[in-house]
């Protein structure tokens, strides 16, 4: 079998996302492929615009539906191993995650941005992804997140059976300012534009700390 011969796509099916379902990774739930999650940057020159080029990750690994934590981004065989780790770590910038992945199908490099690990970079066999509940375990030390803290963290999000998700702009916001109450901060300020969907915003995060039961919450100096 000559891996060079595959396409990228190839190299995700045949070994990436294998090696994703041995280390505990719930293919429906926690496994998302080809993620778009900005629709490129309005260019405007005079009276004419169009749109940049869209920002999509290979895979986002959430550990709870809207709780990613990782990212991964797949090359085929002619290219090397690390030769994916910037573009995924500039989607780990904007999707706010800490564990970074490229692969081209022979192994994973993993970039730790914890700071916690003995070093930021390691080589991993396609046997020796991490699991589930190891990453989550760094991702709450790494946020300062441990006992009654995790159940308000945890806590997840409203879900009506319509399907909609939240912008990943939204996601980051909703995350950070749980995690944020959790650890016990009791003023968050978010400054969000028009149209970016700051009652949505706002209601999933009261949702989630009303039903924590853990905390209890104010907007606009009205109590919860």
């Amino acid at each position: 079998m000559d891996k060079k011969q595959f396409s990228e796509r190839d190299i995700c099916t045949k070994f990436i996302t294998p090696s994703l379902i041995q280390a505990g990774w719930n293919l429906q739930t926690q496994i998302r492929e080809e993620v778009t999650f900005t629709a490129g940057r309005v260019i405007v020159r005079g009276r004419l615009h169009s749109r940049g080029k869209q920002r999509r990750a290979d895979y986002v690994l959430n550990y709870q539906q809207n709780q990613p934590i990782a990212v991964i981004e797949a090359k085929d065989n002619s290219h090397s191993l690390g030769d994916g780790m910037q573009q995924a770590l500039a989607y780990s910038d904007a999707l706010d995650v800490p564990f970074v992945f490229s692969s081209n199908g022979d192994g994973f490099l993993f970039h730790d941005r914890t700071g916690l690990g003995p070093v930021t970079e390691t080589t991993l066999s396609l046997d020796e992804f991490p699991s589930p509940v190891y990453l989550w375990e760094r991702y709450c030390q790494y946020k300062g997140v441990a006992g009654a803290a995790r159940a308000v963290v945890e806590q997840p999000y409203y879900d009506d059976g319509s399907g909609r998700a939240p912008r990943y702009y939204q996601a980051v916001a909703i995350n950070r300012t749980v995690e944020a109450v959790a650890r016990g901060q009791d003023r968050i300020l978010l400054v969000m534009a028009t149209g970016t969907g700051k009652t949505y915003t706002a209601f999933q995060i009261i949702w989630r700390l009303w039903k924590s039961r853990q905390a209890s919450l104010s907007v606009c100096g009205y109590p919860l």
